[in-house]
């Protein structure tokens, strides 16, 4: 990702640097509950202090939808941060004007200030030329350090870098360069990606990049079902999305077309009711009942796609195996998850995970420490996936300097 400026790149020493950082946390009753995306803007703004910035602080908060929705505000933010930073975070009650103008113009050398929620205003969602102006006029030099927000071409994500020299921030380069790593242009091969979930309908752009990219991609989850159906294997009432079984068909052809090997598993565990610690039963794929429903891949698969992940150098890990929210059909999920992470731990392995249920999982597994990279993105993680170009990133790479 050389092409994108980086933060180590840019003069900031007294400028007043707007910051794009993702603190859509959660909250209840006014108190931040999980603060794990606030400590991960930590080393940007700190870097930024250190060089002696004035830091702007932007985020979107929930979908007020254009108006100021008072449980949506950012200021309950402000404490939180300025008890991580060791230092007091200001915070003004709006985002552009005056209010916002007259707060920046305080700041000294090193100061931080948090403006509020850019959703309060709907040009932010609308990339509103006048509104990314009004924006821009906080800042004399612009950091992205939102990838979870990279995706979306909105005010403060990609209008604000068309105005202002544009960087990186330590987060979002952190997140690209494992990225690129796992899925660039020269992977370390072999690669093997692990996906898993409800629906082939969701993930069809997904399977089709991973397919020209990866050496093994191995399928688990409900959407397995759906390749062997396609397959024509019997499933019994397993949930398949039957309108998709072409679409599965030409994601195997495009497989084998790149040389990639599509695993699907060879044994299931099934049960008749979908509920915690039903009667199951472990059976041949082959094997399944009329009666009886998939929910988790069975442990010679486990094992099979354990062989792969052994062999490989890169591991690439989106979605659960099975319905890892209920016992016992959070098994392969667990063990699966288990071994890619002591594979890390030995260095015998880059793994790389994130997107939709994968956190959660990864996190009931108690592997997600272990992982080399756990993107919390979602979505810009998914669209990166699926080799989409993302508006955030592409206005890093795209910016030129703004006299």
């Amino acid at each position: 990702m050389a092409s994108i400026r980086r933060l180590d790149d840019a003069d900031v020493a007294g400028k007043r640097v707007l910051v794009r950082v993702d603190f859509n946390a959660p909250m209840q009753d006014g108190r931040v509950t999980d603060d794990t995306r606030l400590r991960a803007a930590i080393p940007t703004i700190e870097a930024l202090r250190e060089r002696g910035a004035k830091t702007v602080l932007v985020s979107h908060f929930g979908r007020p939808k254009g108006k100021v929705v008072a449980d949506m505000s950012l200021a309950p933010i402000a404490p939180t941060l300025s008890a991580l930073l060791g230092t007091t975070v200001a915070f003004a009650d709006d985002c552009i004007g005056e209010t916002a103008a007259e707060a920046v113009t305080a700041l000294e050398p090193g100061g931080v200030l948090l403006l509020e929620n850019t959703r309060f205003h709907s040009g932010e969602e609308e990339n509103d030329p006048a509104f990314a102006r009004a924006l821009a006029a906080n800042g004399d030099v612009y950091v992205n350090d939102a990838f979870s927000a990279a995706h979306r071409a909105h005010a403060s994500t990609e209008g604000v870098a068309q105005l202002l020299p544009a960087y990186a921030g330590l987060a979002l380069a952190r997140e690209l360069d494992y990225l690129t790593s796992a899925l660039g242009a020269a992977p370390n091969r072999p690669v093997v990606a692990i996906v898993g979930g409800a629906k082939v309908s969701t993930k069809i752009e997904l399977l089709g990049n991973l397919v020209s990219k990866v050496d093994v991609l191995a399928i688990g989850g409900a959407m397995a079902n759906t390749f062997l159906a396609a397959r024509g294997v019997e499933i019994g009432a397993s949930y398949a999305e039957r309108d998709q079984l072409d679409t599965a068909r030409e994601i195997e052809t495009k497989a084998q077309a790149a040389g990639c090997e599509l695993y699907l598993p060879v044994d299931v565990v099934v049960a008749e009711r979908f509920e915690a610690n039903a009667p199951h039963r472990t059976t041949a794929v082959v094997d399944v009942k009329a009666n009886e429903m998939i929910l988790d891949i069975g442990s010679m698969s486990v094992d099979e796609i354990a062989e792969r992940v052994n062999d490989a150098n890169t591991v690439v890990w989106n979605g659960p195996m099975g319905a890892f929210e209920i016992e016992p059909f959070d098994t392969s999920t667990v063990e699966l998850a288990k071994f890619v992470a002591n594979q890390t731990k030995a260095d015998a392995v880059t793994s790389v995970a994130g997107g939709g249920d994968t956190v959660a999982a990864l996190n009931h597994a108690g592997a997600a420490k272990d992982f080399t990279f756990v993107s919390t993105a979602g979505g810009a993680f998914l669209e990166w996936l699926e080799g989409r170009e993302l508006p955030g990133v592409e206005a890093l790479k795209n910016a030129d300097e703004v006299a």
